[in-house]
């Protein structure tokens, strides 16, 4: 065999390369991590820009009206802003621990192994970004009042976006090749 083609595993040894899928697994969970972290950043920063986008979807003032769906209308300002805080805060917060399972991946990487806690750090912040997305743009958004059906406010492809990206990330973190290691 030629000595310039070494087989994958003894490159590996050799050089001390990274474990592939705990690799992709960390930079994924850095991926998403940076992302809340950037769109936490442009709702505290620009607050102005998305909390009109959050007091149309909930006031439903660009659907159809029609009256069987008009009664889950919030018209309250006050309701308004306090949801949209609220999202803030839990965008923010699904930064810090992504940002935590970053860290703790990159630790484990450079250790050789201990990958369960990162695992689990990532499963959190990821499952925050799903719960954000799916139950809160698409489900309560979209459907409960019926952004869908807005040709100027409507979040969904945007959500759908962000909630796939979040379930790949969260896929590849359990794929049966980044499980704890014994090294």
């Amino acid at each position: 065999m030629n000595p310039r083609l070494r087989s994958p595993s003894s490159f590996r040894r050799r050089a001390g390369a990274l474990p592939v899928l705990p690799l992709a697994a960390a930079l994924l969970t850095a991926t998403v991590a940076l992302y809340m972290a950037l769109v936490a950043f442009g709702n505290i920063t620009d607050f102005g820009t998305n909390r009109a986008f959050v007091h149309h979807v909930l006031a439903m003032d660009t659907t159809f009206k029609d009256p069987d769906l008009m009664w889950r209308a919030v018209d309250s300002t006050a309701l308004q802003d306090t949801a949209y805080v609220l999202v803030i805060i839990w965008e923010t917060a699904a930064a810090l621990v992504l940002v935590a399972a970053g860290v703790v991946w990159a630790r484990a990487l450079r250790g050789g192994g201990g990958f369960a806690r990162a695992r689990r750090l990532s499963t959190a912040g990821l499952l925050m970004v799903l719960l954000l997305f799916g139950a809160g743009f698409i489900a309560i958004g979209g459907e409960w009042f019926a952004m869908w059906q807005s040709k100027s406010w409507n979040g969904l492809d945007a959500a759908t976006r962000d909630f796939m990206l979040a379930a790949f990330a969260l896929l590849v973190v359990h794929l049966p090749g980044v499980e704890e290691r014994n090294v």
